[in-house]
């Protein structure tokens, strides 16, 4: 159902949103009401306040088909998109696969040297929409913070094409990326490979691949990854409603990838039902207090621990899912994201080839 601020044009509802942001902090409190606690956690204002705007518009994906849901994150992003980030060159690309080709856009930070480590970006969207443009803010901030060269993805979307499209389509760049590194002016020793959400899904599947098939990726940097699709953890039902992510989101982008209930126990899809962690690269796996996947992105990272894989597993008590998407709005989502592009820094510096040997020796 259409609200009135739908009928308000997209540029004036872009400038409101940003001003109300810009606003004092007692007025934005004032705006986004009394603070929200819940789980013993307390949500940040900044989430808040853009949890209350997005209140006022029509955002019910389920209501929609997969294209009209897709034009809807298009116009939203273009809401929250602020100033163009600078020092950031791209150029678009084409990866060959057996299917035709797969788009991608290279990000190159100025000035940064040839031989430099380079992250296969799987962008967010359950699996349904999202694109390389809905994410292009999140992959230049990446790339300039972490002074990486990114390769974002647009994998083939679901319900044209359904699991294990998304998932082979991501090993399928990960490898083009690992094998044209210098072509990419990348060192190929340093090939990390994340994602947010379903493309943190898509990153992890990536990884579970290459023990087989090889090669592998040094680093994997998830931003809460959606990991398991036969079991509802509590988290799921703690935020199942009004916290921009939804449980009836989640139902609606997987029955649009996976309809057949059997195929959920891939892991390609349900990674953490993988028998085996061991040999999957370090990890930093982010997740928010305020997230239905919360609860299932801390247990993959916590079976990864278990398995003997170095992981920092960091929980954003005050945040929402979706987070590296709203870099432009106030201060705390930006600063969730410079944390993780510090961590990727940090990862792919202290990598050494003997450590690659070492940590990614084939599992018995």
């Amino acid at each position: 159902m259409s609200t009135l601020m739908d009928r308000v044009p997209l540029p004036v509802q872009g400038l409101a949103l940003h001003a109300v942001f810009a606003l004092p902090q007692p007025l934005r409190r004032l705006i986004a009401g009394p603070p929200i606690r819940r789980d013993g956690l307390e949500l940040a204002l900044d989430a808040q306040l853009l949890l209350r705007i997005i209140g006022l518009t029509d955002n019910d994906l389920t209501k929609r088909t997969p294209a009209e849901a897709r034009e809807h994150l298009d116009a939203s992003r273009k809401l929250v998109a602020g100033p163009g980030l600078s020092g950031v060159r791209t150029r678009e690309l084409d990866i060959p696969s057996g299917d035709g080709t797969i788009p991608a856009r290279l990000y190159e930070p100025v000035n940064l040297p040839t031989g430099s480590p380079l992250l296969v970006y799987l962008h967010g969207g359950g699996w349904v929409v999202g694109s390389i443009d809905s994410h292009d803010p999140t992959c230049r901030y990446l790339a300039r913070n972490a002074q990486v060269r990114i390769l974002s993805v647009g994998y083939r979307l679901a319900p044209e094409h359904h699991f294990p499209a998304a998932a082979e389509d991501a090993f399928t760049a990960f490898r083009f990326a690992a094998r044209n590194a210098e072509k990419l002016r990348a060192d190929p020793s340093a090939i990390a490979v994340g994602g947010d959400s379903a493309g943190a899904n898509l990153a992890a599947a990536v990884c579970l691949q290459a023990l087989r098939k090889g090669p592998r990726p040094v680093f994997q940097l998830l931003f809460y990854p959606a990991t398991d699709m036969t079991a509802r953890r509590r988290s799921r039902d703690l935020f199942a409603d009004g916290f921009f992510l939804t449980d009836d989101d989640m139902t609606w982008f997987i029955d649009h990838y996976c309809p057949d209930l059997d195929q959920r126990y891939d892991p390609r899809l349900s990674v953490l039902l993988a028998d085996d962690l061991r040999g999957l690269p370090p990890a930093y796996v982010a997740t928010a207090g305020f997230d239905p996947l919360r609860d299932e992105g801390n247990a993959f990272a916590d079976r990864l621990r278990d398995a003997g894989v170095p992981v920092v597993k960091r929980q954003h008590d005050d945040l929402i899912h979706g987070f590296v998407s709203f870099l432009n709005l106030g201060t705390r989502f930006r600063e969730a994201v410079s944390e993780a592009a510090g961590a990727l820094r940090t990862g792919l510096a202290l990598r050494s080839r003997a450590n690659v040997v070492d940590i990614f020796r084939p599992t018995a």
